[in-house]
C-alpha cells in the first residue's frame, strides 16, 4: 500500500498512490492509515486523486478511518475521480464527508486548518 504523507497548517495530508482500494487491500489500507493518524493533527486530508476504483470494502475502510478519528478530529476527502465520486454519491456518503476537488481547494476552504 503506497501512501505518502505531509503536514501543512496543522492538517495531515495522506496521498493514496494506488489505483484501487478494494477487498484485496482494504484491511491493509485501514491499518496503515490508522497508524499514520495516531496522535496526529485534528484534521486529516485523504487525497484520493490517484484512486480510480473503490468498492464497498474500500468505502468501509474509509468510514472505519473516520470513526477511528473520533468526534474531536475530522477526515476530509479530496480529488475523487469520477468512479470514486459515484460510489460516494450512490451510498450517500457524500453527505457524511467533507469532499473537495483538490488538496489545494481543501486547504483553502474555511475552517481547513482550524
Amino acid at each position: 500500500m503506497q501512501l505518502n504523507t505531509q503536514t501543512t497548517d496543522d492538517v495531515l495530508i495522506i496521498h493514496v498512490d494506488e489505483p484501487r482500494i478494494d477487498a484485496s487491500v482494504a484491511i491493509q489500507f485501514k491499518d496503515t492509515v490508522r497508524g499514520l493518524i495516531a496522535d496526529g493533527p485534528k484534521q486529516v486530508l485523504l487525497d484520493l486523486a490517484r484512486v480510480d476504483f473503490l468498492d464497498s470494502s474500500g468505502l468501509g475502510a474509509v468510514v472505519a478511518v473516520m470513526k477511528h478519528l473520533g468526534k474531536d478530529r475530522q477526515l476530509i476527502l479530496s480529488g475523487l475521480t469520477p468512479n470514486v465520486a459515484k460510489v460516494f454519491r450512490l451510498t450517500r456518503m457524500d453527505r457524511v464527508f467533507r469532499i473537495h476537488d483538490s488538496v489545494d481547494d481543501a486547504l483553502g476552504a474555511p475552517g481547513a486548518a482550524a
